[in-house]
């Protein structure tokens, strides 16, 4: 079922937006030649701590990190680990935190030093697509047309969307209705409304839609093995648009 956030309710997705944000900004100034997961790890266990909030990904559904980190081919819910980040490893970063029990999430991805040219494109159209689809939102628009956004631009570039993981509602819990595909068609789907909070997140594959899940049983990477990134922000609704509480 689909929820429309109060006033008090919204209070608390903001504040917890303000966290996320600031474990993103923290951790990029962190992600160089020989950091590893388990440091910026650490790094996001203490600003939620810092924050009396608590950690939405750690043991849900026995995800054992507060963060997920994901390196070049690895698309999403990578284990952070002990290995060093090495000169143009592509890191994707998804966090998310709680207060006073309400969630928001959020995604990036950098590279360790200066991006090949292929890196630098695959992460600026993933975060293009991510402001395109944001750009839309507000009441009144399908879920269809925020797919269709991402899928017209993602795909005129040259790149592919896998279709196994979407976004997604957000509020009491980290995963709610309504599912948010990357791609759509126009005018299709539910109607999007003032007070409704949600996750869109672009995840972009350079020559192949395919993934496959690793033996540890979280981390998903593509296929082909090439370079991948995510994008990702908690949206409120608004009477007019629409507000990025990851911001």
């Amino acid at each position: 079922m689909v929820s429309i956030k109060s006033a008090s309710e919204i209070v608390k997705m903001r504040k917890a937006g303000k966290i996320v944000a600031e474990i993103h900004q923290e951790l990029a100034k962190l992600i160089k030649v020989g950091t590893t997961g388990k440091m910026l790890d650490l790094k996001a266990r203490e600003i939620i701590k810092k924050h009396k909030a608590t950690p939405s990904f750690l043991n849900y559904h026995g995800f054992p990190a507060v963060i997920c980190v994901s390196v070049n081919e690895q698309l999403i819910h990578g284990i952070p680990n002990d290995r060093p980040f090495k000169l143009n490893d592509l890191v994707k970063v998804d966090a998310g935190a709680a207060f006073e029990g309400y969630h928001s999430d959020a995604a990036f991805s950098m590279c360790v030093g200066k991006p090949t040219a292929e890196q630098e494109k695959i992460i600026n159209v993933t975060k293009e697509a991510l402001e395109k689809a944001i750009e839309i939102i507000k009441p009144g628009i399908r879920i269809g047309d925020i797919g269709a956004t991402i899928q017209a631009y993602v795909e005129s570039q040259g790149f592919y969307l896998p279709t196994s993981y979407t976004g997604h509602g957000i509020g009491k819990s980290l995963h709610e209705d309504p599912a948010i595909p990357n791609v759509g068609v126009a005018n299709t789907g539910m109607r999007l409304h003032a007070g409704m909070t949600i996750c869109i997140e672009p995840m972009v594959q350079t020559t192949t839609d395919k993934v496959r899940v690793l033996k540890d049983q979280w981390t998903v990477v593509a296929t082909d093995n090439k370079p991948t990134a995510h994008f990702e922000h908690t949206l409120l609704v608004t009477n007019d648009g629409c507000e990025i509480l990851t911001k």
